[in-house]
């Protein structure tokens, strides 16, 4: 069996859990969201709601975590946070953000109601897989007009955090931001607390994570989602290469369907230019040849 790595690695289910889905752990999530938002949120609490705490669903490879975020100015606003799976997902993060919209209506019926929405963030973290065909790694989503450009709703966004497009190294990390998404991304390959993660955010982070401080069956757990994890991306791996070599077979084909196609097109010309120099009709050539009368005219000025 492999060694575990010293430190979990926080894109399986249960890594990403362990790290952000406890009530003990909330600074770390605060502070996380609070680096995402980059100022436009400032979070000094959020509270788990219940039932979705642990972010279980009957679906393997969907980790949510419903949060009621309270900001420095005492309002209120809902994140989603997702570790998403692949299969359908614009619509699944659609779907549960238009789910956390209507759960706030009264339950009695909108009549007398003021439409007072709630803001409501998607927040998915994608690992494993592409969101487009942009090179971007982070990408913030709302209602805009078309035409003007002008924002039309800004109190239903999504944010996504495609990790296969973070690729800083250590040396160019700017931000603390830039420093979760590296943590998110490479710490199951790292084997000491990285000396620009001095941070006290990031050493409680460290302790947490260390394979180590896991009981027995906290390590029977995390290994079961590691393997799931690899599992996943084999599957993944597989069709992407299936569906590589299917390509490439397709290609063939049509290449040699184009290749017979220009080779009877050649022959097709050379016994119409023979027949050309035997004094023939253009129209016994046309029906001899199976070419157009316009396509051996072309062939007289040659």
């Amino acid at each position: 069996m492999k060694t575990p790595s010293r430190y979990i690695d926080l894109t399986t289910d249960y890594g990403f859990k362990r790290v952000f889905g406890t009530d003990v752990n909330k600074d770390l999530l605060i502070d996380f969201l609070n680096e995402l938002f980059q100022g436009k949120k400032v979070i000094k609490d959020l509270t788990y709601n219940k039932n979705e705490q642990q972010g279980d669903t009957a679906e393997q490879g969907l980790v949510i975590f419903d949060l009621t975020c309270t900001s420095e100015d005492d309002s209120q606003f809902i994140i989603e946070v997702q570790r998403s799976k692949q299969n359908y997902f614009k619509e699944r993060t659609i779907y549960y953000g238009s789910k956390l919209i209507s759960d706030q209506a009264p339950k009695g019926g909108v009549h007398g109601w003021n439409y007072a929405i709630t803001e409501v963030y998607v927040i998915a973290i994608m690992d494993g897989f592409h969101f487009s065909d942009s090179k971007e790694y982070l990408h913030d989503i709302c209602l805009f007009d078309q035409k003007t450009g002008q924002k039309f709703y800004d109190r239903l966004a999504f944010i996504y955090i495609e990790l296969l497009n973070f690729n800083k190294p250590e040396t160019v990390l700017e931000s603390d931001l830039d420093k979760w998404l590296f943590v998110l991304k490479n710490m199951a390959r790292l084997d000491k607390l990285p000396t620009f993660l001095k941070k006290p955010v990031f050493q409680k982070l460290f302790q947490i994570a260390e394979y180590s401080n896991l009981n027995k069956g906290e390590k029977q757990m995390y290994d079961v989602s590691l393997k799931r994890k690899w599992d996943e991306y084999a599957v993944r791996e597989y069709w992407e290469t299936e569906g590589m070599q299917k390509g490439i077979e397709k290609g063939i084909e049509k290449g040699i369907e184009k290749g017979i196609q220009k080779g009877i097109q050649e022959t097709q010309r050379k016994n119409a230019l023979n027949m050309l120099n035997l004094g023939l009709s253009l129209e016994i050539i046309s029906k001899s040849v199976d070419l157009p009368i316009d396509e051996i005219k072309k062939l007289c000025s040659l």
